[in-house]
């Protein structure tokens, strides 16, 4: 097996919060005239599982022995990051996109072992989400391509379920805020004797229940605020953010765009995923949608599955050294 090699350090955002970011890179790999990875998380989750593969190599060996530069960060208040101040800037997707991306941004290029003076940014879920809000609220950002991997962009069908989470910005800033990995350690076992409830989020036919709880350890904190910031956009749609329709701002685009999907995914279903792809004022986009119909694929399967390595992670993989050569 290739020989990985990490480090972390600590960077001050600048509003009070000490961020964590680590770098991953094989050796022997590495090229050097490539642009660093930036990988972004989503919603109430940390890079565990961004490093952990119930049975294969996760994405961030398969990206690193492609001979990528890997830098996996955490925003505010997602595990890694630490409060300095008091009064530190409060979390929000404003606040990630626009204060805590651009320190993310700027830490990898310093303490690159590449020569590069771009990223390219890799946001799964809400991470691809904020990358999108990165884009429109810091046009001149040094970011050269962009991978949105079971990413929303617009809200035009929510699930039920999560309509009910997010009816409400009371409602919704009701959530628990503390020991929310100890609370999917216990309710993981009894929610998976009855897999439809678990269908939106991933099919139990590609994980065990032993290696599906083991997936908890990748479970964040949600934030209240994130939480309200959630339901005004799936209200209006769109995120608008300081009177900036990001949706719109994508229309000045031209960095290249790989949309990765879940064709079942009842989190982020197409319908939120695919809006990018039309709207991306730039002409190198492209579609992956991953799973058929007696083989599907849900939201946490892009990450899981026993093919995602294959599936998921080479293609990309592929996709961004193509771009970089290019």
């Amino acid at each position: 097996m290739v020989q990985l090699e990490q480090e972390t350090r600590s960077v001050d955002n600048g509003h009070g919060w000490q961020l964590r970011l680590t770098r991953t890179w094989a050796p022997e790999r590495l090229h050097p005239g490539t642009r660093p990875i930036l990988l972004l998380t989503g919603y109430g989750m940390n890079d565990f599982v961004l490093g952990y593969h119930p049975q294969g190599r996760p994405m961030i060996r398969v990206l690193a022995e492609a001979g990528l530069e890997i830098w996996s960060g955490s925003m505010r208040r997602q595990r890694g990051s630490r409060r300095l101040e008091r009064r530190a800037g409060l979390p929000g997707l404003q606040a990630f996109a626009a204060q805590d991306v651009p320190v993310l941004i700027d830490a990898a290029l310093r303490h690159s072992r590449t020569e590069a003076s771009r990223v390219d940014l890799v946001g799964s879920s809400l991470g691809g989400s904020v990358a999108y809000a990165h884009l429109a609220l810091c046009p001149d950002t040094p970011v050269g391509a962009l991978v949105a991997l079971g990413a929303p962009l617009q809200w035009d069908r929510v699930h039920p379920a999560l309509r009910v989470l997010f009816a409400s910005e009371r409602v919704a800033g009701l959530v628990p805020m503390t020991g929310t990995d100890r609370v999917a350690r216990r309710l993981f076992p009894v929610v998976a004797k009855v897999p439809g409830l678990l269908s939106i989020y991933m099919n139990l036919d590609h994980v065990s229940v032993h290696e599906a709880r083991e997936l908890t350890r990748g479970v964040d904190e949600p934030d209240r605020r994130v939480n309200r910031d959630l339901v005004r956009w799936m209200r209006n749609g769109t995120m608008v953010f300081d009177g900036v329709d990001v949706s719109a701002a994508l229309a000045h685009e031209r960095r290249p765009l790989l949309v990765i999907l879940a064709n079942r995914d009842g989190i982020v279903p197409p319908a939120s995923a695919t809006p990018a792809l039309g709207l991306w004022g730039g002409s190198d986009t492209t579609l992956l949608e991953i799973g058929t119909p007696s083989d599907w694929y849900a939201h946490a399967d892009l990450f899981i599955a026993p093919e995602a390595p294959e599936r998921v992670f080479a293609p990309m993989a592929a996709w961004l050294l193509d771009r970089q050569r290019g």
